[in-house]
């Protein structure tokens, strides 16, 4: 998986990695670089199991802090490890959990040190995620369903399995979550959650208006902005639905994703989808014209030296429709759009607002910005202007979102 750029992001977070016995435990080394990387304290408890398949010192050089295995380890002064560990944690996340693990959590069995300080934790503020790990025919089996069910009533939050190879030769569901997706759903979790209950509609990347079969009229964007977005409104709490352009980016945890082409098919899809949206963001690169009459068979040079002449017809205009809509004229959808200038950023941005009718507009200097990770923002509306300085795209995408929330709540003077 190519995660986002994740450093810093759980700076001052403690964070309590648990691993029991799975194949899978080569994943959770890597979660622990990762977790490290992004600038989390980790402090790493092993089952005995776990120790078969990684050791402690490979986990102690990556998390830079020793590991405990066993609940009568003599290091704490009280001799109470499993107090001890889970009162410092920010979060306990046990990665992967075997099935027999989950069985342990489910009938509140504590042999071991890490369920036992999953049994001690303060369930008000310590939250417990699971990375389920195991084979195909374990984890459909009625007995394993029954205690994630069970986990998940009694507090834990089960994050869910991957479909693909298996370590025994299988293949099926049941993988763990790779490392970045693993992080992933840990910075979301932990983050605040000012659109909890918002649905929320992006598009983004460009569009392909086809010529003939093979060749097409499109643009630079790199969705990247989009796909930002996209994460950081689905971190805020919302239900986040993206209508992508032709672009190779891979979703972001928990969005759902429509793959359109052509500016009608992503018109379409996004007025189809704006119906149930509290909040539309436009970041896409639309194109404002298409071939009227493309060809249906390759177009072919004859040797003659004569360029085929080329007819245009307007693309229906996506945002200003939207933000036409009774919903959007209501309140009830709040409309944002993005507009990407090569000059005169301010003034083009603020005639674009006007003329798409759009409380918000987000502008940004373009073409050059366009594939990068990093870029500039100006947030246009009705009073003014406010700066958005040179960041990376997914720091900007966060600090977008907390400006939408503030003024979908009202909060914004």
């Amino acid at each position: 998986m190519n995660a986002v750029d994740s450093s810093g992001e759980l700076a001052h977070r403690h964070i309590v990695l648990g691993l029991s016995g799975g194949a899978a435990c080569f994943k959770a080394a890597e979660f622990c670089r990762l977790l490290v990387k992004s600038g989390a304290t980790v402090q790493v408890v092993m089952t005995e199991a776990a120790c078969q398949f990684i050791t402690p010192v490979a986990m102690q050089a990556l998390s830079g802090r020793p590991v405990y295995v066993s609940q009568w380890d003599a290091r704490p002064d009280n001799n109470m490890a499993h107090i001890n560990l889970s009162r410092e944690a920010d979060a306990i996340v046990v990665a992967p959990a075997s099935a027999d693990f989950i069985a342990q959590l489910a009938q509140g069995r504590a042999g071991e040190l890490l369920p036992l300080l999953c049994l001690a934790r303060p369930l008000a503020r310590v939250p417990l995620l699971i990375g389920p790990a195991m084979n195909r025919e374990m984890w459909a089996h009625p007995a394993t369903q029954r205690n994630l069910r069970q986990i998940a009533e009694d507090g834990a939050f089960v994050l869910g399995v991957a479909h693909g190879d298996q370590a025994c030769g299988e293949f099926g569901d049941g993988r763990m979550l790779e490392a970045g997706e693993l992080l992933e759903e840990l910075i979301a979790f932990l983050a605040p959650k000012p659109l909890l209950g918002q649905r929320v509609l992006i598009t983004a990347g460009p569009t392909f208006e086809a010529i003939d079969p093979v060749r097409g009229i499109t643009n630079l964007s790199s969705g990247k902005m989009g796909f930002a977005v996209a994460r950081a409104a689905r971190e805020a709490g919302a239900e986040v639905t993206l209508v992508a352009g032709p672009v190779h980016l891979p979703t972001p945890r928990g969005v759902q994703r429509i793959d359109v082409s052509s500016a009608r098919e992503m018109h379409a899809a996004a007025v189809q989808q704006a119906q149930e949206a509290h909040v539309f963001i436009a970041t896409a690169a639309v194109a404002d014209w298409r071939p009227a009459s493309p060809a249906e068979h390759k177009i072919k040079k004859d040797g003659s030296g004569q360029v085929p002449q080329l007819s245009f017809v307007e693309n229906p205009d996506i945002l200003a429709g939207i933000a036409r809509s009774p919903r959007a004229r209501t309140g009830e959808l709040y409309c944002v759009g993005f507009a990407a200038e090569s000059e005169n950023l301010q003034a083009n941005a603020q005639a674009k607002r006007a003329r798409k009718g759009v409380p918000l507009l987000v502008a940004n200097i373009g073409p050059a910005t366009f594939g990068r990770d990093d870029n500039a923002l100006l947030l246009v509306d009705e009073k003014g202007v406010v700066e958005l300085p040179h960041a990376s795209k997914r720091v900007l995408a966060q600090q977008l979102i907390a400006e939408i929330a503030r003024r979908v709540a009202g909060d914004v003077i």
